[in-house]
């Protein structure tokens, strides 16, 4: 069973009523004091196993190199423990079910390094005041599937629904614009891949120049990405347009095929439409652990949990690793990835009757300092968990922003698996809150962007 604590049976009574509403200003006023900022239990767990937040990691916690790479703050950690098939019914209550079906299924090359936790997050100041604005102003249009009045990010700090703890992951701070080169592997059973390599573009509307707060529109962010390899793929470009409310209005997409030398319209880049140059491992609302339209689903809160979950995952980024380092058959080499004991949000989305999606049922787990989807359970419309996806997070200190770099989706059926976000050989950093021009994010500029 999900527990609940005790700090939002306190806070309830503060709540307004009706589900769309925002919270009062008396429980807005606890963002800072006793929830952080962003709306986490401020106070450590009663064992001492997590922390107090203490105001994150400072902006010089380590090193960024030439080549863009951050230094591990937590490189001289050893793990408190290590979670493997043959104990994992020891610390079930602190697993997920997908984490405990991994176990089961590479009993011998899955585990999970438990390391010290640190509550690493921290946001810049104006990001604060924006979300202590939406406690108070943001809410959702009817049926839930879009916001009114949202600054910057994260609309619900103190959510009142599993709706509300989605779309505090849907809209969560990336930095309002980033750019990155990185790689995906879709490794057969046996672990050989062929790298995808990818140019990538995102840019929330208020990094984009001429952006009038007063006319929002309904565009949320702009995404835009280009593969660069291998060359059967190269130039091959999909571009997004993102809306806030996409029932009332669906995600513009496009696609622009080098070969054809041809942009289509892709409706298809959305649901459980099957995702370019994934080799059928994820479906379009799988990038990003999830992404876009809700409306298929009703959204359950079960409440929050302390789980293990992977977090500061500083070392899958490491440039002294190469892909094939990290891509192993199976799963992710787990020897590099680390996990922490955090609390979570755990959502459970059941599909609606009279709806389609290859997913009969997910579970979320969403970290309370983030909200970003740290592990994401997928099942079929048999009830048998079919994916497990696992976000690993390794936070941005030296921008102030949460970060997931890596990210992959394991099918416990087939034995494959997808992995996406890897940099390891890349050269060229991350580059966060450019302003860009609506003109980037055309078809015109996409076809300009796609000559081989």
């Amino acid at each position: 069973m999900h527990k609940t604590p005790l700090i939002l049976t306190a806070l309830a009574a503060l709540i307004c009523g009706n589900a769309q509403a925002a919270v009062s200003a008396e429980a807005a006023a606890t963002l800072g004091t006793r929830l952080t900022p962003v709306g986490a239990e401020r106070a450590g767990n009663a064992d001492g196993s997590i922390p107090e937040w203490t105001g994150g990691l400072p902006k010089d916690a380590g090193r960024l190199d030439a080549a863009g790479f951050l230094s591990n703050p937590f490189e001289a950690e050893q793990p408190l423990l290590v979670i493997t098939a043959q104990n994992a019914e020891q610390h079930r209550e602190q697993l997920s079910a997908g984490q405990m079906a991994m176990l089961k299924r590479y009993p011998d090359s899955y585990r999970l390094r438990v390391f010290p936790t640190h509550r690493s997050a921290a946001l810049p100041d104006q990001v604060y005041q924006a979300i202590a604005r939406n406690a108070r102003l943001a809410r959702l249009v009817e049926g839930g599937n879009g916001l009114q009045d949202l600054d910057t990010a994260y609309p619900f700090p103190i959510p009142q629904s599993g709706l509300e703890v989605l779309w505090n992951h849907i809209t969560r701070y990336r930095g309002g614009s980033t750019r990155r080169s990185h790689v995906q592997a879709t490794p057969l059973a046996s672990g050989t891949f062929t790298p995808v390599h990818f140019r990538q573009q995102l840019s929330y509307r208020d990094k984009i120049k001429g952006y009038d707060p007063q006319n929002p529109g309904n565009v949320l962010f702009y995404y835009k990405q280009t593969v660069t390899a291998p060359a059967r793929l190269s130039g091959d470009v999909v571009l997004v347009h993102e809306t806030l409310d996409q029932v009332r209005e669906p995600r513009m997409a496009w696609l622009y095929s080098a070969g054809q030398r041809r942009v289509r319209r892709a409706p298809q880049v959305a649901y459980d439409g099957p995702y370019p140059a994934s080799e059928g491992q994820r479906v379009a609302d799988n990038l990003d652990m999830f992404n876009g339209a809700p409306d298929r689903y009703d959204w359950k809160l079960l409440g929050k949990k302390e789980i293990y979950i992977p977090y500061n995952s500083y070392q899958l980024d490491s440039p002294q690793l190469k892909y094939a380092d990290l891509v192993k058959p199976g799963h992710i080499n787990s020897d590099l990835t680390r996990y922490e004991k955090h609390r979570v949000w755990v959502v459970q989305a059941t599909l609606k009757d009279g709806q389609r999606h290859i997913y009969a049922k997910r579970e979320l787990y969403i970290d309370e300092d983030t909200w970003q989807i740290a592990l994401a359970d997928h099942y079929d419309a048999r009830g048998t968990l079919w994916r497990v996806g696992e976000g690993y997070s390794s936070y941005r200190y030296d921008q102030q922003i949460p970060w997931m770099g890596v990210e992959a989706l394991y099918d416990l059926l087939n034995g494959r698996y997808i992995a996406s976000g890897m940099r390891n050989e890349e050269r060229g950093g991350l580059e966060f809150g450019f302003e860009a021009l609506a003109a980037e994010y055309t078809p015109t500029a996409l076809r300009n962007a796609g000559v081989r």
